[in-house]
């Protein structure tokens, strides 16, 4: 059925702008069409699109609880510019609780499998919750953000979630992206000029240099596909 639904929405939206495509499943989907942002570049981006368009399309994000300041600056920029409303979805405080009282609170830094723990308990969990009942969830995947994610597809099953996923950005370059931006006077997180592509949860992200992966800020610290458990690619 998920490899149907794919290559039948590949077939229905070939040729179609991103709007196009986004106003197709919202109609097709109506009510289950939901949209992940973190307040990156990539999703500011999908944002605008939505919010300019006015498409009956659902934003959330989740706050992990260690983001930061910046973050949250362009979070309430953005709630500012569209007066679109941004869904918010929490960890459950006594998962956190429990945590922070038998590991302390940068437990992550100590092992793999432990910062595998927090972020199943700050963004994987709660994105279930936020994805229950939904049929397409868009996202701000880009092939160019990592090795790991180069053979992503426009539209994928996604079978941990069991969803449909679409990567309406797929074969942008960061330069189209900020390009978009520019252009669109769009909100975007300060730490972007700072050296800051890849943003995440403050004691988990640091600037890279020039010529480094764009996710070499994630996760640092380890030799890992730098991912958390909200994408699997």
């Amino acid at each position: 059925m998920s490899a149907t639904t794919v290559n039948t929405l590949l077939t229905k939206t070939k040729g179609l702008t991103i709007e196009e495509t986004l106003v197709f499943l919202a109609d097709e989907n109506k009510g289950k069409v939901v949209f992940s942002t973190s307040f990156g570049q990539e999703d500011q981006v999908i944002t605008s699109i939505i919010a300019t368009n006015d498409l009956p399309i659902t934003i959330f994000t989740l706050d992990t609880g260690r983001l930061f300041q910046e973050t949250y600056d362009v979070f309430h920029k953005t709630l500012k510019k569209y007066n679109k409303e941004i869904k918010v979805y929490f960890p459950e405080a006594t998962a956190v609780e429990k945590l922070l009282e038998e590991k302390g609170p940068n437990s992550f830094y100590d092992s793999v499998e432990n910062r595998k723990e927090c972020c199943f308990i700050r963004k994987v969990a709660p994105l279930t919750k936020a994805l229950k009942g939904n049929a397409i969830w868009i996202t701000g995947l880009r092939a160019e953000q990592s090795e790991n994610r180069n053979d992503l597809a426009l539209f994928e099953y996604d079978t941990h979630f069991d969803i449909i996923k679409f990567n309406p950005l797929l074969k942008w370059t960061l330069a189209e992206v900020q390009k978009h931006i520019e252009d669109n006077n769009v909100p975007q997180n300060a730490l972007h000029k700072q050296g800051f592509v890849s943003i995440g949860c403050a004691p988990c992200t640091r600037a890279i240099i020039p010529g480094e992966d764009i996710r070499a800020g994630r996760w640092w610290w380890e030799s890992s596909h730098k991912e958390c458990g909200l994408h699997q690619k």
